[in-house]
């Protein structure tokens, strides 16, 4: 977690930031980290996918960026699974009551009717196993849930088939990190394209469904 946090910190500096490396030191560490994922799967505010990304490029610069990185994808895994069970429970709280819920309403409002139907079908002919693609695909997450939900799909399944997309998200969007990263020398730089690059990666699909 120090280590984390000195990168993070010498990266503000090299960068020319305003804020202390000090600062940066005491603010960015795991534990924030892994609020901040939970944070993002709860409600849409904060770029879990960018957050990774850039974590992973202030792992990959440290001296041994083994430990570190292993820290990033961890942690991060953890966050998604944890903010992805609360989630859950409170929409199947919205099911099984008789007046529903404001959380089950925001999820059917986050999901559109075509990409919930896509997510049944999915969901009937390949089980929870599409949870793990459903969190790699831009705007794959909810509907599946959502799916879930409706389908009445017990909690400990749901986790059963949660876990693992959770981690192969943490990997790919550390992946995308390591990928910006690598392509510069200074760290600060590593995390703008990082965060950058998963920016466009999760915008690109909606924009292309506008466009078209």
């Amino acid at each position: 977690m120090d280590g984390l946090s000195r990168a993070v910190g010498a990266a503000l500096e090299a960068g020319g930031g305003a804020v202390p490396p000090e600062s940066a030191q005491q603010a960015v560490t795991y534990p924030s980290l892994f609020l901040l994922v939970v944070l993002g799967a709860l409600v849409p505010v904060v770029p879990t996918g960018a957050l990774v990304s850039g974590a992973a490029v202030v792992a990959l610069h440290q001296t041994g960026p083994a430990v570190p990185l292993a820290g990033v994808l961890g942690v991060a895994a953890l966050g998604a699974f944890t903010g992805d069970m609360a989630l859950y429970w409170l929409g199947q709280r919205g099911v099984r009551s008789r007046n529903g819920s404001r959380w089950l309403e925001r999820l059917r409002e986050r999901a559109a009717p075509e990409r919930l139907a896509q997510a049944r079908v999915r969901l009937r002919d390949h089980g929870i196993t599409v949870l793990v693609l459903s969190r790699l695909l831009p705007a794959g997450r909810i509907p599946v849930m959502l799916a879930c939900l409706l389908a009445r799909v017990r909690m400990r399944d749901f986790a059963r088939g949660n876990a693992p997309a959770c981690l192969a998200w943490a990997v790919t969007y550390a992946l995308i990190g390591i990928l910006g990263g690598s392509l510069f020398p200074q760290p600060w730089e590593g995390v703008a394209a990082a965060v950058g690059l998963t920016l466009l990666v999760g915008a690109g699909p909606a924009v292309w469904r506008r466009f078209r």
